[in-house]
């Protein structure tokens, strides 16, 4: 019995850490814009910025710990990296030429790419308690993205970027479960994530046209403030998808980050939420308890046939733990 409940607790420790991201994202998302719009700086500027603030998270990481220099952990770190550093400076691009509440709400379906990918290729499966918490909370993301948006707009080149960057982050999440099963240690997984992040600064320096060097210092000293709680989230990100299911980890942290940067910015702005926030706070919320609550409800089944000298296969990659 104790080595059932053992293996229990274990299996819903990516709470924790999926808890300590929602923190991080949601502050983050409450004071993002603050270099925007108090020095104007630019987003490919807070880009670079962002990249070379995952040094900091990477190298905490990296600690004592082996990089894998397997070819199958090269291969999937540089997919995570590339698409999800590639689909920020696509992001950027498309706000350039399109409406930002219209690109938002396509990239907000992000999630629902990884839930089928993991249910289709990872064969994970998720109770009938958890599709309702899923369905809320993908509506809760949606209704956060467009809770500031009017309904005008057309579709241009700004929508084929959205799509690809809906898709990138989806891919990039699923990719980050796979190599969890495939044993490749969360270290080694975040520091492929830092090291293409800093490859593609040049690119976006390009698009900028050269480095501007006419904003005072508190622009990127604030950009880089702001930037690290969206690094560090980054690799509580890894570290959740290492030790939960993708189905369950990637919504539940999509609506709930949002609703916590409603909450922040209700306190530190004194704004009140929209009626699309305020719904999708509770849709959240409600969704958010449905699918951890239905987790826990699977890992505390008794199992006749359990054997406690054999850990769970998408276990094997906690062959540490980490503050």
């Amino acid at each position: 019995m104790t080595d059932v409940t053992t293996t229990s607790a274990s299996s819903r420790s990516w709470i924790f850490y999926a808890t300590l991201l929602i923190l991080f994202w949601g502050v983050w998302g409450a004071f993002s814009a603050l270099p925007a719009t108090w020095y104007g700086y630019p987003d490919e500027m807070i880009y670079c910025v962002w990249a070379l603030t995952m040094i900091i998270p990477a190298a905490f990481a990296l600690r004592g710990q082996r990089f894998d220099r397997r070819p199958q952990a090269t291969i999937y770190g540089l997919l995570i990296g590339l698409t999800g550093a590639g689909g920020q400076l696509l992001l950027f691009q498309a706000l350039t030429i399109g409406p930002a509440y219209l690109i938002f709400p396509i990239v907000s379906i992000s999630p629902a790419i990884t839930v089928l990918m993991a249910m289709l290729l990872l064969r994970e499966r998720i109770s009938g308690l958890a599709v309702v918490g899923l369905i809320a909370a993908l509506a809760a993301i949606v209704l956060f993205s467009i809770s500031g948006g009017d309904a005008e707009g057309s579709s241009g080149p700004w929508l084929l970027l959205a799509i690809a960057v809906c898709v990138a982050w989806g891919v990039q999440a699923y990719f980050m479960r796979k190599t969890a099963t495939l044993g490749v240690n969360e270290a080694t997984t975040f520091g492929w994530m830092a090291i293409t992040a800093i490859a593609l600064i040049p690119v976006a320096l390009l698009s900028l046209g050269g480095l501007p060097l006419d904003f005072p210092w508190q622009a990127p000293a604030l950009t880089a403030a702001t930037q690290i709680l969206n690094a560090v989230g980054a690799l509580f990100l890894v570290m959740a998808l290492s030790r939960g299911k993708a189905t369950i980890v990637a919504p539940t942290t999509n609506a709930l980050a949002p609703a916590l940067t409603i909450v922040v910015s209700l306190i530190a702005y004194q704004a009140l939420p929209t009626p699309y926030g305020a719904v999708g706070i509770v849709l959240a919320l409600v969704g958010s308890t449905l699918m951890v609550y239905s987790d826990e409800k699977r890992g505390e089944a008794p199992t006749a046939a359990v054997q406690p000298t054999v850990a769970p296969t998408d276990r094997s990659v906690e062959k540490r733990s980490r503050a």
